[in-house]
């Protein structure tokens, strides 16, 4: 083992650490990372959240577990299709048979967490595992003359009992079950509960376990982050899965309904749970409201971590070097982009005449986009708001390596005399730094 490097990602993830304690997460797993052999390592890396003081709601499927249960009864596996979305059809004898697996699978779940020998991860951990009649549910009823039967939506969540027992220190493990006030069983869709749950209890996060291990853009890209309505247009041009189209629908619907965040990690790549949520760069997908809110001024205690956004940028070169005490004496002239409550981004304005250069631009690797999003985009939005605020009539920028960003963004190509006669006099020749301009009007 490398001490140095583990020591280093240790201290890194130490921020993380202290904003999801006491944090509410939902976690959907469905049936086929249960199926998966990764699925004891997802289970010590959920444990491992437990013990961090994350409060932690865990929702199974099951849909593979179940076709293959009924794979002897033809009518008790047929599935509809409405409105884009695939069903079971639930009849009295697949309920019966279904509720059978969720017994099963939750048995299996609790005897994971249970593990508590001396070579486990959850040794001495003595995590309680708790269940229970939460969720009040309806039946879907007759759509396009197809009766759904006994297949349900979740009607309401009792989110002051679930509540009650994160309050208690359990974590509560729910099978996609719900019950009618009469008492009649319902088979639901593990990602809509999840989803619901999600909304009822004002969680920090939701995140959906799938094989793909992040979505991709068009070149194969990962998309480290993506808006609702990013998310949404990607389901509609079909360039993802079935199963992971679910996901994004569950994560990008939960965001617009006021979950913080929403993200998609392998259940197959071992660690990518806590490289998703330690790591400033992640590994999956993250779904987040895509606004200019999350732009604002910098404040003294933003120096440390405008320092560590702009460090890999000076080091390339793509950015002059500035002095933890220059940032310090300046850091009112930055603005920060946030992601989760951590500053990805940051930018400075500096008044020069009717003038102001826009220097420092700095973003996160994993939190970079195409031209017209991301967080660069919405610092230069916010950066432009405020020096028309201020007057300022005209904004030029030096840069050695990212022309064309700024061309994408509106600027113009200049020349050393379109700069204010004193920036004129600082220019650095044997840097050559290129010109770009861009009238505010």
């Amino acid at each position: 083992m490398n001490t140095q490097d583990y020591a280093r990602w240790f201290r890194a993830s130490t921020p993380y650490i202290s904003a999801h304690r006491k944090q509410t997460f939902v976690v959907l797993l469905p049936g086929e990372a249960l199926a998966h052999p990764n699925l004891v390592n997802v289970v010590h890396d959920l444990a491992l959240l437990h013990v961090l003081g994350v409060r932690l709601v865990i929702v199974h499927g099951a849909r593979p577990q179940i076709n293959a249960a009924l794979s002897d009864s033809r009518s008790a596996c047929r599935m509809e299709t409405h409105d884009g979305v695939a069903r079971r059809i639930t009849d009295p004898d697949a309920m019966q048979a279904i509720a059978g697996v969720y017994g099963q699978l939750r048995t299996e779940l609790e005897a994971l967490f249970s593990t508590g020998v001396p070579t486990s991860p959850l040794h001495n951990a003595e995590i309680q595992i708790a269940g229970g009649n939460f969720i009040t549910a309806r039946p879907i009823g007759v759509l396009d003359g197809v009766d759904y039967q006994l297949t349900g939506r979740p009607r309401r969540v009792q989110a002051h009992r679930l509540n009650a027992m994160l309050d208690a220190g359990a974590i509560v493990l729910l099978s996609p079950i719900g019950y009618s006030p009469s008492g009649q069983p319902f088979n639901l869709a593990a990602d809509e509960l999840a989803g619901e749950v999600a909304v009822a209890l004002k969680a920090r996060k939701l995140i959906a376990f799938d094989r793909q291990p992040y979505l991709a853009d068009a070149d194969g890209q990962r998309l480290g982050n993506l808006s609702p309505a990013s998310a949404s247009a990607m389901l509609e041009s079909g360039s993802v899965d079935e199963a992971t189209g679910r996901h994004l629908a569950t994560l990008a619907q939960a965001v617009a309904g006021g979950v913080a965040s929403g993200q998609l990690v392998s259940h197959e790549d071992d660690g990518a749970l806590l490289a998703e949520l330690f790591t400033a760069e992640g590994v999956g997908t993250q779904i987040t409201e895509d606004d200019r809110h999350t732009v604002r001024r910098a404040e003294p205690r933003d120096v440390a971590d405008i320092v560590e956004v702009i460090r890999p940028l000076e080091e390339a070169g793509v950015l002059v070097k500035r002095s933890r005490d220059r940032l310090e004496r300046e850091v009112e002239r930055f603005l920060v982009a946030e992601v989760d409550g951590f500053v990805i981004g940051c930018c400075a304005l500096y008044p020069a005449g009717n003038s102001v250069e826009l220097a420092c631009v700095a973003v996160h690797p994993a939190h970079r986009s195409a031209a017209g999003s991301g967080a660069g985009a919405r610092l230069l939005a916010a950066a432009e708001d405020a020096a028309r605020a201020q007057g300022f009539e005209r904004m030029f920028v030096l840069t050695t390596q990212t022309r064309d960003w700024f061309v994408e963004q509106g600027f113009e190509d200049g020349s050393l005399d379109d700069l204010p006669t004193p920036k004129q006099t600082l220019y650095n020749h044997a840097r050559g730094a290129k010109v770009l301009v861009k009238a505010l009007a």
